[in-house]
């Protein structure tokens, strides 16, 4: 895209931008190309993707040129996508991202469904999200279960930010509670709820090797990282849930699948909770840990 076309042949055009665009990333280890082409020209050009099809043969203007020229340099130094166009779709819904905040992933939606699995059986129920980042989870639940009574809860004040303009961004500002602090610190001594849900961070300092590289250069890595073995964070949320749950109430942590044994016996190993079970994510692959509270 650096060259001065000076005939029609030359010029570049949607279709043009693309298909170089796409061989580029393809060069620099993009796993989805075109994909990526699609959304980083349509961000530059201010249109929904789908209008790219219908304007192929559109001579793109200088300002536009050089604005993707920039965001496919970023993306060729595994720049996620997501930080670079400010957005991501996470349950139908389109969510405002930064750098500030972990990019919500597919997989993350068992934990949504999950959740909304029980406010069908009862619908106002008390659901505390902790570790909210973007705020995905306790949005989606709260546009999908409008009766359920949410809380969330990040300790970032950049996150939390983010988050409240995201609740703003679908018009749940009034129906998701938003607290900051580490875990159950901020809660009100006493407060109970019938779900406790998370996706913390559960990846082990020196795992670095198996995360991509475009996460461990540009994603925040406290939403990354917990301690030695990936534990940390969900060892002392399973500590303190049950001081926090209601009697039969549901508690839902996500995790890597490497980890679902261990996340397994961990809870058991409280002997706080009954009906253990792995729960898997969109691709079958065990992505939660769904357990329930005992009698007191």
């Amino acid at each position: 895209m650096s060259s001065n076309p000076t005939t029609s042949a030359d010029q570049w055009t949607v279709r043009r931008v693309l298909e170089w665009t796409t061989g580029y990333l393809a060069e620099h280890g993009s796993e989805s190309p075109r994909l990526e082409a699609e959304i980083l020209l349509a961000h530059a050009r201010g249109c929904p993707r789908i209008q790219l099809y219908t304007h192929f043969d559109d001579v793109l203007p200088d300002e536009v040129r050089a604005t993707m020229r920039s965001l496919v340099q970023r993306r060729a130094k595994l720049e996620p996508v997501a930080y670079l166009v400010g957005h991501r779709e996470f349950f139908s819904l389109d969510f405002e991202v930064t750098p500030d905040v972990f990019i919500p992933r597919p997989e993350t939606e068992a934990l949504v469904m999950e959740t909304l699995a029980v406010t069908k059986q009862q619908p106002t129920a008390r659901i505390l999200e902790l570790c909210t980042g973007s705020g995905c989870i306790p949005i989606a639940i709260a546009v999908n279960a409008p009766q359920a009574e949410v809380t969330a809860v990040e300790q970032s004040e950049a996150a939390l930010a983010l988050a409240r303009r995201n609740a703003e961004r679908h018009d749940v500002t009034g129906r998701v509670r938003f607290l900051q602090g580490d875990l159950f610190a901020p809660l009100e001594p006493g407060s109970r709820f019938d779900v406790i849900v998370t996706n913390p961070p559960y990846v082990a300092t020196d795992d670095t090797e198996h995360l991509e590289p475009g996460v461990l250069l540009h994603e925040r890595h406290e939403a990354l990282f917990a301690g030695s073995d990936g534990l940390e964070v969900i060892r002392r949320i399973g500590a303190g849930a049950p001081d926090h749950l209601v009697p039969g109430g549901t508690l839902l942590l996500g995790f890597s699948p490497e980890q679902s044994e261990a996340g397994v016996g961990l809870l058991e190993s409280t002997g706080q909770f009954a009906d253990v079970t792995v729960r898997p994510g969109p691709a079958q692959q065990a992505r939660a840990v769904r357990a329930r509270r005992g009698s007191e």
